[in-house]
């Protein structure tokens, strides 16, 4: 797979990618209504429409021609020298196959001037924590708020770039 800035014609196969995506890691988490609801708001077409014009930030998607494997949405903070990963989610049957590791080192090439990316990650979705781990995030916290407005718990990581 290929990495590549992320458009209009690839809204609905992402879309399609985090409800399967987030269903398969959510639904024995948070119950699978929750997961609908929370991906029927978050991962609509309008939200992810929103995402390719907003001003500092990076919509990739991680796609072989065929289908789209991977998606990460970053931009900076009200400090520019931070970075938030919003997003990074690969399809369940596109894991461990470096489509993350690959997906992450873009969005870090893509913002030189920051020195921080952060990410939230859901404490029990073992398989990311582990894999922000492998790639150099140190715990920084948590919050009660993941995303801002969900009311759900995160871990919050960073890890120094630039």
């Amino acid at each position: 797979m290929f990495v590549r800035t992320a458009g209009e014609r690839d809204l609905a196969a992402v879309r399609a990618l985090l409800v399967e995506t987030w269903h398969a890691t959510y639904d024995n988490i948070y119950g699978a209504a929750k997961v609908t609801e929370i991906t029927d708001e978050w991962h609509s077409i309008a939200s992810l429409k929103a995402r390719l014009t907003r001003p500092n930030s990076e919509f990739l998607v991680a796609d072989d021609g065929k289908r789209i494997g991977g998606m990460a949405f970053a931009a900076t903070t009200k400090d520019a020298k931070i970075v938030m990963l919003n997003q990074l989610y690969v399809h369940p049957a596109c894991q461990r196959q470096g489509i993350g590791q690959a997906l992450l080192e873009e969005v870090e090439a893509s913002f030189p001037e920051a020195r921080t990316l952060r990410a939230e990650v859901e404490e029990a979705n073992a398989p990311a924590v582990a894999f922000y781990r492998s790639q150099g995030f140190l715990p920084a916290g948590n919050t009660a708020d993941c995303g801002g407005g969900s009311g759900l718990p995160a871990l919050i990581f960073e890890k120094t770039i630039g």
